[in-house]
């Protein structure tokens, strides 16, 4: 069956697979389509005429995705979403069916929440959590003739009646081993030129060695969304023949960068991880997402083994608030993770938030303080976010915090967050006006200059330039356009 994956457009370096919530970066980060890479490849190993576009990345407009799929005839259309661009999404799926008569499928973070509203719509399928194995066999009924009935993990409308079949379980470590390498799907597919993160080196890849996250912070969407807390993994070999693949078959590759959020969960499967790459000696630098509960030793063999960065969402400076989204850390665990990843010479992108629970103005200079005392080499600043699905969306909207439940009213015309919540000890435009501050007072600050000069006059300097000049460009339009006055 001719199959057609889409990554809509939309806003201009708008990213719909981000782990929270889908916006425009402020620092022109841009990710690949990592779901629907990871389905085209498995539809292609299953046998089907598969074709990936990224709208975003092309920067195509919809008349040129129109064309584009006209030419291709596919005969099922699947499109990617996220909350904040769901309403485009649905009616660009919708555009694309009546111009080709092709069945359409919505996928992603909505399609597990919001299934029936999205069928009453007009959409002809969606495919709830996990979507590989839903898309081969819907595209095997469809083109047999068969029933879509027995397709588990779908919402699809039979007459009158919206169906909803029951879920599908979420995959197993076999299944990961057995899908294609999503780094060969981009080289097939995609350019990898177009795809910028702003804490890596240029070019990147992104991939996964495993799902599911066991950890309960409340706000986080992907365990309750899509994948699961269910946790699974590729084998290490698997991971690095990935690896081996990348450095020979994508050898202008500079980094890269494991999306997992739970990659350092396992400190065994990390070692022997490590040891492979050196034994095999696959010199390539890789940065991971991590957990601040990683130990000097482990951090040290993964510096051994190429390991740049750690991505640590630190969320907060105060432990209250640490309790209060069931992050599982303290302030002083935060810390002695700091000083060790310094010590084990790992770079630090330090994630923060401002407007979680019991987030009050002396909170926020709390977390500011504590900012400037990490001297992370990178800083990501975000506004708290209600995702559907999560404990903080519920806590949120049981309490009469949300000011707009219409979750395409959470980013502005630019892409960039917008601030949906207020609570009577920090309204909306406060937590706003924090971000901005917080992101502001560290950046232009002499302590980060000092991070900064050493990034670019140590190892891969000219790349982490090249990346620091990007990013700075982007985020000083950002601010030039964000004018807060909020004291």
């Amino acid at each position: 069956m001719k199959v057609y994956l889409l990554n809509a457009p939309f806003i201009k370096n708008f990213v719909r697979c981000g782990r929270w919530q889908g916006v425009s970066a402020r620092g022109k980060t841009l990710y690949y389509p990592i779901w629907l890479t990871y389905a085209t490849g498995y539809l292609e190993k299953k046998g089907h005429d598969v074709r990936l576009v990224d709208a975003i990345a092309f920067e195509w407009d919809l008349q040129r995705v129109l064309e584009d799929v006209s030419e291709f005839n596919p005969d099922l259309v699947v499109v990617d979403s996220n909350f904040s661009s769901l309403k485009n999404d649905i009616n660009i799926a919708n555009q694309i069916k009546e111009k080709t008569g092709a069945v359409n499928v919505i996928v992603g973070p909505p399609a597990s929440q919001f299934p029936n509203k999205i069928i009453e719509d007009g959409i002809d399928i969606v495919a709830r959590f996990e979507f590989e194995e839903s898309l081969n066999e819907i595209a095997i009924s469809l083109e047999s003739g068969g029933d879509i009935e027995e397709v588990k993990g779908i919402t699809f409308r039979k007459d009158n009646e919206i169906i909803t079949n029951p879920d599908r379980d979420f995959t197993t470590s076999k299944f990961l081993d057995e899908l294609p390498f999503i780094s060969e799907v981009y080289k097939k597919h995609l350019n990898i030129k177009n795809y910028f993160l702003s804490h890596s080196l240029y070019p990147v890849v992104q991939i996964f060695t495993g799902r599911g996250c066991p950890n309960y912070c409340t706000f986080c969407s992907w365990p309750e969304t899509l994948m699961g807390r269910k946790y699974r993994v590729r084998s290490v070999k698997n991971v690095v023949d990935e690896f081996e693949y990348i450095k020979n078959e994508l050898p202008e590759v500079k980094e890269v960068f494991i999306e997992d959020d739970s990659f350092t969960i396992d400190k065994n499967r990390i070692v022997k991880f490590c040891d492979e790459l050196i034994d095999r000696d696959i010199n390539i630098v890789w940065s991971c997402q991590s957990r601040a509960d990683l130990d000097y030793p482990t951090m040290n063999k993964m510096k051994e083994a190429g390991c740049r960065l750690l991505d640590v969402g630190y969320e907060s400076g105060n432990n209250e608030i640490l309790v209060n989204i069931k992050k599982g850390t303290t302030i002083e665990q935060l810390m002695e993770f700091t000083i060790n990843a310094k010590k084990a010479r790992l770079k630090i992108l330090a994630d923060f938030v401002i407007g979680f629970p019991g987030e009050t103005k002396e909170t926020a200079q709390e977390t500011a303080k504590f900012i400037k005392e990490v001297k992370p080499d990178l800083l990501q600043v975000a506004v708290a976010t209600p995702m559907p699905g999560t404990e903080f969306y519920k806590y949120c909207a049981n309490n009469d915090f949300i000011l707009n439940k219409d979750m395409g009213k959470s980013i502005d015309s630019r892409g960039f967050q917008r601030c949906v919540i207020s609570y009577p000890s920090l309204n909306n435009d406060e937590i706003s006006f924090y971000v901005d501050k917080v992101l502001k007072e560290y950046y232009i600050s002499f302590a980060y200059a000092k991070v900064a000069f050493g990034n670019i006059t140590g190892k891969n300097g000219l790349y982490e330039f090249k990346s620091l000049i990007t990013s700075a460009k982007m985020y000083l339009k950002y601010m030039g356009n964000n004018k807060n006055d909020i004291g």
